[in-house]
């Protein structure tokens, strides 16, 4: 078995050029932390937490969870709710940092639970391999959107989660344990997790040939192009998304990411009625493309296309809200025309909405469990209060497309419907008493969303 170690040098690997442009990524204040104040990235949410523990070994991480009561691992803190907060204690990923393996013959690679996408994707593509997809920012970590479910884009491309082929889990005693997809159904019950089946140390996770990719990008798409169109439109590229700020009728930009030896075929000039962009755009057109990846069909890495956003530079400042709903693909037209009737109401507080289609998986609380989805998503104005208001009535609008929400963005969905929506909730349930039977891991968003059943 060919196989690359690298546990031993990784630490000159995570400070060398490879990990440069993410220090950019927003850091927690120093104040903040002197005063125990710790929010997450977007600071829309100060952490309950009492204590913040960083060990720097699995040994550790064992240790603390074994004499610590409450608590709750934290990693990139890109979670827009109080998934990831703990009435007392907190243990971060952060130092829990290194690439341990890439297994060529397998063609998987281990990293450890506090590692992010950007930390990892320039060196598996000079090695010729990739990832089958990423999320809008390289800047999170794997394990955090494993666990919660994040996903890419594309019609055969499932969420991040599926890429995960085996974990370390140090459960509520202490103990560590490995768990691999091929050792049966209970891997897909612990994967997406939700940060209640224990904290994951170490993921591995399959790779695929390296590719490059081409960006192409069209603006002013006719909503009723869209209704009439969309399967071809959402299957035109490897992946593609569309935004919108749901006014005049049209959707704003349809983003384009298309492997070149697999999808060469020229587009052209226009587009289902929409035309193509003659420069690089923000998803929210008033703001510079500057941090944006290469788009006018210039080659590039897959890395450096799937993702929105560079790697080297940081997509915002954070001060935003995001929520995110996804619905069955057979459905999703319907949805969208349905809130397009609620856009007067939800223009004035948004900065632009993403829609994006995602493959059908085999993972219990994954919101795509046996069901191809598109996800709406809304990245709003960080105004809680009015944006709270406006949460029930979307929910209420997807209500009949068996809406789910994401899981680490913001939601008001009443928790029985919610567990309702889930067809393997019970067996999550008797997942998370068999490794936590005392709670160490339960905190208030676990205690509303999920154990409000019991």
């Amino acid at each position: 078995m060919k196989r690359k170690e690298f546990i031993k040098t990784s630490s000159v690997l995570m400070a060398g050029s490879l990990i440069t442009p993410l220090t950019s990524c927003k850091e927690q204040p120093k104040h903040e932390i002197a005063q125990n104040k710790r929010t997450n990235w977007a600071g829309n949410y100060t952490y309950k937490a009492k204590n913040l523990y960083e060990p720097k070994s699995e040994r550790e991480v064992q240790d603390l969870v074994q004499k610590l009561d409450k608590q709750k691992a934290l990693g990139s803190r890109h979670c827009f709710n109080n998934i990831a907060d703990s009435p007392l204690n907190q243990i971060s990923t952060r130092y829990l940092n290194r690439v341990v393996s890439i297994d060529e013959e397998e063609e998987t690679i281990t990293i450890e639970s506090g590692v992010r996408y950007g930390d990892f994707s320039p060196y598996i593509h000079q090695n010729g391999f990739a990832i089958h997809n990423l999320a809008s920012l390289p800047h999170i970590t794997v394990v955090g959107a494993c666990t919660t479910a994040t996903h890419g884009s594309g019609d055969g491309n499932g969420n991040m989660a599926t890429a995960a082929t085996a974990l370390e889990l140090v459960t509520a005693n202490g103990d560590i344990h490995t768990i691999r997809k091929s050792d049966g159904d209970e891997f897909n019950g612990i994967i997406v997790g939700l940060g209640a089946i224990g904290i994951i140390t170490k993921i591995s996770l399959k790779l695929q040939k390296t590719f490059n990719m081409r960006q192409d990008l069209y603006q002013d798409l006719p909503l009723q192009s869209l209704a009439d169109h969309f399967d071809d439109i959402m299957s035109s590229g490897y992946s593609v998304s569309l935004f919108t700020n749901w006014q005049d009728q049209k959707v704003s930009q349809i983003w384009i990411k298309r492997i070149l030896d697999q999808e060469a075929k020229d587009l052209g000039i226009e587009f289902y009625g929409a035309k193509t962009a003659t420069k690089n755009l923000h998803p929210i057109i008033s703001l510079s493309a500057e941090n944006c990846t290469e788009q006018m069909g210039v080659e590039g890495p897959w890395y450096d296309r799937l993702p929105h956003f560079k790697m080297g530079f940081t997509p915002s400042s954070g001060e935003e809200l995001q929520s995110e709903y996804f619905v069955p693909r057979e459905h999703a037209v319907e949805a969208i025309l349905a809130l397009e009737k609620k856009k007067d109401l939800i223009f004035p507080q948004l900065l632009i909405s993403e829609i994006r289609s995602i493959a059908a998986d085999s993972l219990w609380m994954s919101p795509c469990y046996q069901q191809d989805s598109v996800a709406i998503h809304f990245t709003w104005k960080p105004n809680w209060k009015e944006v709270s208001k406006l949460l029930p009535l979307i929910e209420a609008e997807l209500s009949p497309y068996n809406v789910k929400p994401h899981w680490g963005k913001l939601f008001t969905m009443d928790p029985a419907v919610l567990q309702s929506r889930y067809k393997r909730f019970n067996d999550f349930l008797a997942l998370i008493k068999k490794y936590d039977p005392q709670g160490k891991l339960r905190n208030e968003f676990l205690n509303l969303n999920i154990f409000s059943a019991t």
